[in-house]
C-alpha cells in the first residue's frame, strides 16, 4: 500500500435538513416580508413623528399658536391640579388669589453717606525733625460722599383702579426717603405719598398707571386690580382671618392663617422712629411679622377688615391690625381733598378708672383728666379750641355731648364721630363743680 493512500472509509449517508412544507410556499415569504417591514415602519414612524410633534409643538408654543383642530397631548404621568380637601381650604385659596394682585410690596431707599478707612501717622509732621524710627498709624474713618440704598420695607393694598394704595404711617415716615411700589407680578412704580393720618397708624400713597397699547393699536392707562373693603364693626373672635404681606422686605405676598382672638384692644406700638398708643384695634393670631406693616387683614369672603401693624416680639402669635372703618374716612378725604384731617379739641389727658382715682385722690372713677404731657408738654395745646372755649390743666371732662369718657368709651374714639367745626358741649368737673362748655371744634391735619 502506497504510503499515502489511506485506507477507504464508508461514511453513513446524511439526509439534509427540511423545512415544512408550508416554508417551502413561495407565498409565505412574500407574506413574511410585508409583516416584518409593517413593524418596522410602524416603530420608525411613531419615533419619527413622537420627534417632529415634540419639536412642532414647542416651537408653536413659543409663537403661543395653536393648530385648530389637534388636541394637547396629556401624558399619563401629568399631574393634576390640587383640589382642596375642604370648603375653608378652598375659601382661603380662592381669598388668596383674588387678592394678592392688588397687594403690593413698599420698598424704602434713601441716600445714605459712603464711609470709607483710612490711616494716619499722628507723627508725621515730626519726621523732618527726627526722621521715622517705626511706623505708628492711627485708623480713621471719614465720609465719602453717598449712595441710594435699600433702608426698609412694607406693604400696602390698593384701594382704587387708579393706584390709591392704603399703608401703614410708619412704613412712610420718613419725608426725606424714597418710596418705590413692587408689584405681585414684577412691575415697579415710584410712589408718592399723598397723606399721612395724624391720629393713626395710617397713610395714603399714590402710584401712577401704567401705560400700554390695546389690541386696536391705542395708548391707554391700566387699571389696577382692587381690593374689596369689609365692615369691622360685624367681627367675631374666632372668625377666620388671612393676613398677606412682605414679610421682612423679602418673602413678597407672603400668606399666614388665623383667627381674631380680641377686640377693642388698646396698645402702645413703636416703629420708625414712632411711638403711639393705638385703640381699639384688633387681635389675631395669623402671623404678622416685620415687613406685614400695612397689608391687609382679610375675612373668608375676601374682604379687607384690617390692616396689619404691630407685633408683640416677646410673644408668639400675637398681632395686631387697625379696623378697616377707620380707614375708610381717610380714603374718602384723600379721595375728595388731598389730605386727611380731624376735629381737634387740643387737651392732653389720661382716662381715669379704679386705679388712677385711688393713686391720685381724684373725685370721680371716669372722664378724661387734663394734664401736662410725660415730657412737660402744655396739658392746652396754644390756640386750640380748648384754649379759646377756656379749659384749664386739672379739669376733667365727664361727657362730650351727653356721651360719658369711660376707658372703654374714649374721648378719642367719641370725637372720631365728629366733623372740624361741629359746635360740642362739655360737661367739665373743676375744682368739686360742674360746669358746661360749649366748644366749636378745631381742625388737625398732618
Amino acid at each position: 500500500m502506497p504510503i499515502y493512500k489511506l485506507p477507504e472509509v464508508k461514511l453513513p449517508k446524511l439526509k439534509a435538513p427540511r423545512f415544512p412544507k408550508f416554508c417551502q410556499n413561495r407565498a409565505f415569504w412574500i407574506f413574511l416580508i410585508i409583516l416584518a417591514s409593517f413593524i418596522l415602519g410602524g416603530i420608525g414612524g411613531t419615533i419619527t413623528g413622537s420627534y417632529f410633534y415634540s419639536e412642532v409643538r414647542n416651537y408653536l408654543s413659543q409663537l403661543n399658536i395653536e393648530l385648530p383642530g389637534v388636541e394637547k397631548i396629556i401624558e399619563k404621568e401629568t399631574i393634576q391640579e390640587y383640589l382642596p380637601q375642604t370648603s375653608q381650604e378652598e375659601a382661603i385659596i380662592k381669598v388668596v388669589n383674588e387678592n394678592s394682585p392688588a397687594v403690593v410690596s413698599i420698598v424704602i431707599t434713601k441716600d445714605v453717606p459712603i464711609i470709607e478707612e483710612y490711616y494716619y501717622n499722628p507723627f508725621q509732621e515730626f519726621e523732618q525733625f527726627f526722621g521715622q524710627p517705626f511706623e505708628f498709624q492711627i485708623p480713621q474713618y471719614r465720609q465719602k460722599g453717598t449712595e441710594k440704598k435699600e433702608v426698609g420695607g412694607g406693604t400696602g393694598f390698593v384701594v382704587s383702579e387708579d393706584g390709591l394704595i392704603l399703608t401703614n404711617r410708619h412704613v412712610v415716615l420718613d419725608t426725606a426717603a424714597d418710596y418705590t411700589v413692587l408689584t405681585n407680578d414684577g412691575r415697579k412704580f415710584p410712589a408718592k405719598v399723598l397723606a399721612r393720618d395724624p391720629a393713626q397708624d395710617l397713610a395714603v400713597i399714590k402710584v401712577e398707571k401704567e401705560k400700554i397699547v390695546d389690541n386696536q393699536g391705542k395708548l391707554i392707562l391700566k387699571p389696577f386690580p382692587t381690593v374689596k373693603l369689609g365692615d369691622s364693626d360685624k367681627l367675631q373672635i374666632g372668625q377666620t382671618v388671612i393676613a398677606i404681606g412682605n414679610v421682612l422686605g423679602e418673602f413678597r405676598n407672603s400668606v399666614s392663617v388665623g383667627v381674631i382672638s380680641g377686640l377693642g384692644r388698646t396698645i402702645t406700638a413703636s416703629g420708625g422712629g414712632l411711638v403711639e398708643t393705638l385703640e381699639d384695634v384688633i387681635q389675631t393670631d395669623a402671623a404678622i411679622n416685620q415687613g406685614n406693616s400695612g397689608g391687609p387683614l382679610l375675612n373668608l369672603k375676601g374682604e379687607v377688615i384690617g390692616i396689619n401693624t404691630a407685633m408683640v416680639l416677646e410673644a408668639q402669635s400675637i398681632g395686631f391690625a387697625i379696623p378697616i372703618n377707620k380707614a375708610k374716612k381717610d380714603i374718602e378725604q384723600v379721595k375728595t381733598s388731598g389730605k386727611i384731617f380731624y376735629p381737634f379739641l387740643g387737651v392732653r389727658y389720661v382716662l381715669i378708672n379704679e386705679e388712677i382715682q385711688k393713686e391720685n385722690n381724684l373725685p370721680v372713677d371716669y372722664g378724661a383728666w387734663v394734664i401736662k404731657g410725660e415730657g412737660g408738654q402744655a396739658a392746652i395745646f396754644p390756640g386750640s379750641a380748648a384754649e379759646e372755649a377756656g379749659l384749664k390743666e386739672g379739669d376733667i371732662i365727664l361727657e362730650f355731648d351727653n356721651q360719658k369718657i369711660t376707658t372703654e368709651n374714649t374721648l378719642a374714639k367719641i370725637i372720631m364721630k365728629y366733623n372740624p367745626g361741629d359746635k360740642v358741649t362739655l360737661k367739665i368737673l373743676r375744682e368739686g363743680k360742674e360746669k358746661i362748655f360749649e366748644v366749636p371744634l378745631g381742625e388737625r391735619s398732618e
